[in-house]
């Protein structure tokens, strides 16, 4: 069947094959006479031309991924009586919890309008060189609101709003409070005992006459609460009562209490500690309660709500609890009939209905955070302008962290006369900024939205995350406690009663069972505790946190392989933060870049840095809402395209060069370059000064510093503006500006999608040099001829 020597059809095979390779060298030679004659007469050029299109591909680095562990995290050792996880949430499938991860229908409707106009705003010829020719004006510049950052010079002696306030001296409110008449028998109390607790509701006067200097957490509430308390003893702020916040210095918080407990580790110097507001139970306050425990001898004083004080009484041995009377004036709780599903859009409207039908009295709406505000103060304000006829005025005042303390000060200017002011708040108006409503009297009406944006530890992405959560009914009862200040009020829940009583938690969930905790093992590491378990917790932390925070700690070096600590950790604990910016400031010394690491100047605790502390500050950059593209525009000017973390040094090393904004000859400050270029003159502030040694202008030495402390956080390209982190394999994206094809992230924004936040390319060897553990480097040109 395949005998070809007698198929009689195999020569005329053989001649078609002949006849085609003819055909196809007469072809070629055609080719080449024309080539020949083109480039003798000029028309074009001979040149060469690189046809090896793959190897640019092929001499891509690959890297291996390892997950090697240490011998003390092999699962035989227990770190923890808490093995569990925690749940922040009482109950996933109940209304308030579905409602808090699906969002509010509104906010995503404002913000698509926001996007919509941003693109249509992209085709404005307004202001460009062609709208110029064309005569088309662009509008007129909006006036910057952004000013002087300084609080405490926006802290007005303002007027009381209420009659009560209006009527009474600031003695007479003094003793008016409920604490008043008890202080005799409160203080035989604490003279008696080494521990006291004591409980008292919202308005019994127990922050501001307790505490002697001052620790909480929220920086406004320190700044008020020292300026109430100054009126009352009829002293200026500043000489006999002041206040001390990270970056303002006017004396001590619980965080300041731990790091001075590294040098003093039994405090001698204080006879007495007042733990305000502990039933808040954060991070630091839990530590503190656990040292103080092992035996510091000196008086502790822990205030609490009402539903906590027995735990607090039982943990310090039945230390006795002294009770303050109730609350100051009574406040109605009026729930909702039926479950809210637009948590902003039902505030907004019960906001206004309070305003066209209820009497005298200024409202305070809860919020989850800065968008929920905005959108809020938007909305409120566009009724506003609607009803210009509405014979009472309505004054939208925001309240939230990155507000610029002057504008966070106006809630405190007393209103004009007819006129109601809104103040839309985040948490910072309840619990831990009791002292700041002393000089905030009027509200009579509170609007609850039953949600808070908690930090709870994310061990998919392996870092903390916001999330919008219910409030527990410790906090709800705070928020109501709001309105019964200065006189009788209202308090308005967007929730069912049966949702306050079976889908919320009775008390907070401690952040010590929520959150990453390797500042807080680094500190007990530091302080002697080799032993987690035997610490003396309230409520000991789940064990997969600690494994967590311990596996870092040994990723950046903290910890050896026995889990004790090294000489690299207690360098690290030095520094009050994060053990990721720490080991930072640690590689910028051994590889002489601390002028671009670090900045001239002091806190008050250590250092301050240049890189380090615009990513320990909320950004530096702001957009306000009338002015977006404006601010989008000038941010440009400052991008660094390798790296968001030398872009925030590009902006420091600008502002540096224009004198850091200068001063006046009175010393305040002069903030227009900042203003001018949407820059926080306050986080610039924050970030100067210290002894320092240059790299120059090799900013890889930069970038590699970063990427010691963040290469347990590298991402590899996989598409456009797509990435996959190197370790984990999730999807994290970045803006598709540029591609490099391995970064390093600070952090990672939670919405719609993971988003890289202060991003810095990497090259991978960095990554293999730096992170031995996770990552090795194989050459692909090296292996290609083995394949």
């Amino acid at each position: 069947a395949a005998d070809e020597t007698h198929n009689p059809f195999a020569e005329y095979e053989d001649h078609d094959v002949k006849k085609e390779e003819e055909l196809a060298k007469k072809q070629i030679e055609t080719e080449m006479w024309e080539m020949g004659r083109m480039l003798s007469s000029g028309v074009v050029q001979r040149g060469t031309v690189d046809t090896d299109f793959d190897d640019e591909n092929e001499n891509r680095v690959h890297l291996l991924v390892h997950d090697i562990r240490p011998p003390f995290l092999d699962g035989r050792i227990v770190f923890t009586k808490q093995v569990e996880a925690v749940q922040h949430v009482r109950d996933p499938t109940s209304d308030l919890a579905v409602f808090s991860r699906k969002g509010s229908q509104l906010v995503r409707e404002k913000r698509e309008q926001a996007e919509r106009a941003k693109a249509a705003n992209k085709f404005e010829l307004a202001g460009t060189a062609l709208g110029n020719v064309m005569g088309i004006k662009a509008k007129e510049d909006e006036t910057n609101p952004k000013g002087d950052s300084q609080f405490a010079t926006h802290l007005k002696s303002n007027e009381g709003a209420s009659n009560f306030s209006r009527t009474k001296t600031i003695r007479e409110q003094r003793e008016y409070l409920p604490v008043f008449a008890v202080r005799e028998n409160l203080m035989q109390v604490v003279r008696d005992n080494q521990v006291v607790v004591i409980v008292g509701e919202t308005g019994s006067g127990k922050t501001t006459q307790l505490t002697q200097y001052l620790h909480e957490d929220g920086r406004v509430a320190a700044m008020s609460v020292a300026k109430r308390v100054a009126e009352e003893m009829e002293c200026k702020l500043g000489s006999t009562v002041g206040y001390a916040i990270r970056f303002e210095d006017n004396t001590s918080e619980n965080g300041i209490l731990l790091r001075e407990s590294l040098n003093e580790p039994d405090l001698d110097k204080y006879s007495a500690i007042i733990m305000d507001e502990a039933h808040e139970r954060s991070l630091n306050t839990d530590v503190l309660m656990g040292l103080i425990r092992k035996g510091w001898d000196l008086k502790l004083i822990v205030t609490s709500a009402t539903m906590n004080a027995e735990k607090f009484s039982h943990f310090y041995g039945n230390a006795p609890c002294f009770y303050i009377p109730g609350r100051t004036f009574p406040v109605d709780i009026m729930f909702s009939k039926t479950p809210c599903e637009d948590y902003v859009d039902s505030a907004v409207k019960q906001a206004l209905a309070i305003h066209l039908g209820r009497p005298a009295g200024d409202i305070l709406i809860f919020m989850t955070g800065q968008e929920d505000i905005e959108i809020t103060c938007q909305t409120c304000a566009g009724f506003k302008d609607k009803n210009l006829d509405d014979p009472a005025p309505l004054s939208i005042l925001p309240i939230y962290s990155q507000l610029p303390a002057d504008l966070q000060a106006k809630i405190f200017d007393r209103s004009e006369d007819g006129a109601r002011k809104c103040i839309v708040a985040t948490n910072i108006a309840e619990t831990s900024l009791t002292g700041m409503w002393d000089n905030l009297d009027g509200i009579m009406y509170v609007v609850d939205t039953g949600y808070s944006k908690l930090k709870v530890f994310n061990p998919k992405i392996g870092m903390d995350a916001l999330q919008v959560t219910p409030i527990s009914q410790a906090n709800a009862n705070q928020r109501s406690g709001r309105a019964g200040r200065t006189g009788a009020g209202t308090c308005y829940r967007l929730y069912t009663e049966q949702a306050y009583r079976t889908e919320m938690f009775v008390n907070n969930i401690p952040e010590i069972q929520r959150t990453n905790l390797s500042m807080v093992v680094l500190l007990l590491k530091s302080l002697g505790v080799k032993n987690l378990l035997q610490f003396d917790f309230m409520d000991p932390p789940p064990q997969d946190n600690i494994l967590n925070s311990m596996y870092q700690l040994w990723i950046l070096g903290a910890l050896d392989n026995m889990g004790e600590l090294t000489p690299l950790g207690r360098k690290m604990v030095e520094f009050p933060l994060d053990p990721s910016l720490a080991k930072m400031l640690t590689a910028a010394e051994e590889s002489k870049c601390t002028a671009e690491i670090l900045v001239r100047g002091t806190d008050g605790m250590g250092v301050r840095m240049t890189i380090v502390s615009m990513l320990s500050v909320p950004t530096v950059f702001y957009r306000p809402k009338e002015r977006m593209e404006e601010s989008d525009a000038a941010r440009e000017k400052f991008f660094v395209p390798e790296s968001d973390h030398l872009t925030l040094l590009h902006v420091y090393t600008q502002w540096k060069s224009n004198g850091y904004a200068t001063f006046s000859p009175r010393r305040s400050y002069r903030d227009d370059w900042c203003n001018k270029h949407f820059v926080h003159p306050k986080a610039m502030r924050k970030a100067r000064e210290m002894p320092y040694v240059s790299c120059g202008t090799d900013w890889d030495i930069i970038r590699k510093c970063i990427c010691s402390a963040y290469f347990h956080q590298a991402a590899r390209v996989k598409g456009i503006g797509e990435y996959v982190n190197a370790r984990t394999g999730m999807q994290c994206h970045l803006h598709p500006t540029i591609t490099p094809d391995y970064v390093v992230y600070h952090e990672l924004v939670m919405t719609s999608k993971e988003y890289m936040q202060c991003v810095t390319s990497v090259d991978p060897y960095w990554l293999a040099e730096l992170g031995p553990m996770f990552f090795s480097v194989r050459d692909r040109e090296k292996n290609f001829g083995q394949r």
